[in-house]
């Protein structure tokens, strides 16, 4: 069974950021469920949809999506403008945002789910775990000019997939408790149907013929029911990432976004310069997955098919000097080097457990400086 599945036409390497924001209590800390007010506030008076922000599954996220853009940082910008928005709504009803892979105490049965059809419909279906998704992330989306292109350079992203999720990790804590992860997002939201790490298909119309598969069977209705960490997204004509836990700060975001257009645009050079892309093997990359997730920076990550392994932050400081030029070209050279600065103050998660250790692990405390970090739009 096969379907037609058009990749639209994209610029090479423009970029694109979609940041989940939590909307808590000033006072409390605690979660609250007023995305609609948000929505409305927000709505151009025509009743349309706002073009950067944007509704999720559960009323107490919003989502800022930047413009199509050429750099990070003029896509951290629209990201920015949005968050100024929101804010005019949120300040007077004493409600901070904030993002991180979880909320450290909130409870996942109190949230309530937004009334739309297609969310009843993913939670009719899966039930406690789609209940839980009490998760935040950060997804990226980067040009891609030529079609035969994309599952190359996917199949070779997962190669440096433990990179992104340990330098992200920020969701150590999980309804009051610590998980022992680093990121405890990632391996809740891979239990969601057509959620984790997606196959590595070499040709397009293998794509086509899962897809098919997946809508004759009535897994999916559409494409974007696929929630793999790296997708295809025919509808833009890009890759997306999506393995990124939600970062608590604009710095974070755009560092992360740095990473991600500086690598798609190199391997997207050493095709055109008629070079085989590195790959690993599927349970290589599912290794990796876990052990990014579970140990963040402190995990030692599998570098290749011969099962070759290094500390993940060597491996990442490797990668940087590697993509410094590809960076200058890109003009993000210093958004990228925002890789380094978390690197030396610790990744979202090392630092959440740090607050929740200084005061005697009171979790309030750690929303707070979650809340502080996005005020601040820096790590502190």
């Amino acid at each position: 069974m096969t379907m037609h599945l058009p990749f639209a036409q994209s610029e090479r390497s423009t970029v694109g950021i979609e940041w989940e924001l939590a909307l808590v209590d000033k006072d409390s800390g605690d979660l609250r469920q007023v995305a609609q007010t948000v929505l409305d506030a927000v709505a151009p008076a025509d009743g349309s949809q706002h073009p950067h922000i944007r509704q999720e599954l559960l009323l107490n996220t919003v989502e800022v999506v930047s413009g199509v853009s050429r750099t990070v940082r003029q896509a951290g910008d629209d990201l920015v403008r949005s968050m100024e928005e929101i804010r005019e709504v949120t300040d007077p009803l004493r409600v901070e945002l904030m993002s991180a892979g979880t909320h450290p105490f909130a409870r996942w049965a109190q949230q309530k789910v937004t009334d739309k059809e297609r969310y009843a419909t993913l939670i009719d279906r899966t039930q406690w775990w789609g209940r839980q998704m009490l998760i935040y992330g950060v997804h990226v989306h980067v040009g891609i000019e030529d079609r035969d292109k994309v599952l190359p350079i996917s199949r070779a992203m997962l190669g440096y997939f433990g990179m992104f999720q340990s330098l992200s990790a920020s969701s150590p804590f999980w309804g009051g408790k610590d998980t022992g992860y680093a990121s405890n997002r990632a391996l809740m939201f891979q239990q969601l149907p057509t959620a984790g790490l997606g196959f590595q298909f070499e040709e397009w119309e293998q794509l086509e013929g899962y897809v098919a598969d997946m809508m004759h069977t009535g897994v999916i209705d559409q494409f974007d029911e696929v929630r793999w960490d790296l997708r295809p997204s025919p509808r833009f004509g890009t890759l997306e990432t999506r393995i990124c836990d939600g970062a608590s700060n604009i710095t974070e975001v755009l560092a992360f976004a740095a990473l991600n257009h500086c690598l798609v645009e190199h391997l997207s050079t050493l095709l055109d310069q008629g070079k085989e892309l590195p790959t690993i093997q599927p349970w290589f990359a599912q290794e990796n997955k876990w052990r990014s997730a579970r140990y963040g920076m402190d995990a030692i990550v599998i570098l290749d098919r011969a099962g070759n392994e290094e500390l993940v932050t060597d491996a990442i400081s490797k990668l940087l000097v590697e993509l410094e030029p590809v960076a200058q070209r890109l003009g993000c050279l210093t958004e990228l080097d925002g890789i380094r600065t978390i690197m030396r103050r610790g990744a979202g998660y090392q630092r959440q457990r740090a607050v929740a250790r200084r005061n005697g692990g009171e979790l309030d405390a750690v929303v707070a400086s979650l809340v502080a970090e996005m005020r601040a739009g820096k790590p502190l």
